[in-house]
């Protein structure tokens, strides 16, 4: 369903947009959460710690295609809210060639590039062969994930977060069936986890697919111009790459910390497994409200209605505020049973002891993330993209800086510490250009 953010209560079009984007995003992360508790439970903690520790690397080489994706849906946001749609189809065309081209460099790179990549994050011997077992299947697929951001993008850049959502649900239970007959009924182990995950990326691309088709007249996509627009590619590079590099750099911050981990052995490897798997539900709250925000500043920002956008961004304070205390007092209290979904309690309590740990420091620090997500992501919908670029950078340099310096007094604790001083990092560089004012000069694209 189309929504025009330009018109209507802030706060009732937020929380309308909010909610079945943030529902498709909790049941998009079904895959790694089912991928956890299947491999964990089913096939070993090893296992587990060769799938987890692929994660990160999967994260840095998608970057580019989310990024491009990030870009695509500001200039389009933009564009719709200006009623532009010649311009929106020539948007939407760029979009699918800098996806196809992007999306063959990724996936060599992935399949080939797997074992020295491995060998760089310091990666076990003893679980090295299964780690690149997934992350070439995973990279070989990597055409079904491109076609349901580029189907998804398009949709959410005009209002409609439910197809995205129902494309989820319907992945996310595939994947579940998926998972259950490849590992415990044929035992495929990790290569049966990672060919669920493609299968069911598949169905979500198609699904969107066919609404956008169906759609295309109301979407304005009918009598497509399928020639590249050379000018409308660079302003989608241009918007893009920021977040592109952003994600490509925390990605990075991620590595390394990834390796401070390794080098304390399996079983804290497959608490921060654990961890991250409960902590990319959790965050998926702060996501889906910041990114209702981006939506809605761009749409409003292509009409030049700027006190919509500071009203927004009051009313999104005060869900993310309410969101983040409440995530925080259910990860912080219930944390040690969550841990027990992945791991054994009896096989792996070192594992689950570790975990409580890291939960109960990144519990609390929501509160930051979701500060943080606010103001970038209202910044970002203007268009001023290199703000985030410059707070991902500030987020990474923490991260990396506090991780390796903390864990030097406080071993692990050093590692869990370090993630919301960097939170903090990156929070301040949005909020201070916010009441700077000078984000108001940076509007991706005007018709």
């Amino acid at each position: 369903m189309i929504t025009d953010m330009t018109k209507g209560s802030p706060a009732k079009l937020l929380l309308g947009f909010t909610l079945p984007l943030l529902a498709g995003n909790v049941f998009q992360q079904l895959y790694n959460l089912v991928d956890t508790i299947v491999v964990g439970r089913f096939v070993g903690a090893d296992s587990l710690a060769a799938v987890g520790t692929t994660g990160v690397v999967l994260f840095f080489l998608y970057a580019l295609l989310f990024g491009m994706s990030v870009g695509a849906g500001i200039v389009m946001a933009q564009l719709f809210g200006a009623k532009s749609f010649e311009s929106l189809q020539k948007a939407v065309v760029a979009l699918v060639y800098l996806t196809l081209f992007l999306t063959v460099v990724i996936s060599l790179i992935g399949v080939v590039g797997a074992p020295f990549i491995l060998a760089l994050l310091k990666v076990p011997e003893s679980i090295r062969g299964e780690a690149i077992l997934y992350m070439r299947i995973c990279f070989s697929g990597t055409v079904c994930m491109a076609a349901y951001n580029v189907a998804s993008t398009i949709l959410r850049s005009v209002g409609d977060s439910r197809t995205p959502f129902y494309s989820i649900v319907l992945s996310s239970l595939t994947n579940v069936a998926a998972n259950l007959l490849f590992v415990i009924v044929f035992k495929m182990g990790v290569a049966g986890v990672a060919y669920g995950t493609v299968v069911s990326q598949l169905l979500a691309a198609i699904l969107c697919i066919v609404v956008v088709i169906r759609n295309r007249q109301e979407l304005r996509l009918t009598g497509m111009n399928w020639k590249l627009d050379k000018g409308m590619a660079q302003t989608i590079v241009k918007t893009g790459v920021p977040s592109a590099i952003q994600s490509a750099l925390i990605a990075v911050g991620g590595m390394t910390v990834q390796g401070l981990v390794n080098s304390f052995g399996t079983a804290t490897m497959a608490a921060y497994t654990a961890v991250q798997r409960i902590d990319s539900v959790a965050i998926q709250v702060v996501i889906a409200i910041a990114s209702s925000l981006s939506v809605f500043t761009g749409q409003n920002i292509g009409c030049g209605n700027l006190e919509r956008v500071r009203a927004a961004l009051r009313a999104t304070l005060v869900m993310m505020m309410t969101a983040c205390g409440l995530i925080a007092l259910v990860v912080v209290t219930c944390g040690h049973w969550m841990l027990k979904l992945f791991l054994d309690s009896r096989e792996a309590a070192d594992a689950i002891a570790i975990g409580s740990q890291y939960l109960t420091v990144i519990g609390i620090a929501y509160l930051i993330a979701g500060v943080m997500n606010s103001y970038q992501n209202l910044i970002r919908g203007a268009g001023d993209v290199n703000v985030s670029l410059f707070a991902g950078i500030a987020e990474v340099a923490g991260r990396v800086i506090f991780a390796n310096l903390f864990v030097r007094w406080w071993g692990t604790w050093g590692i869990w510490i370090a993630t919301p001083c960097s939170w903090f990092c990156g929070c301040m560089i949005p909020v201070i250009r916010y009441y700077s004012g000078r984000w108001l000069h940076h509007i991706s694209y005007q018709s």
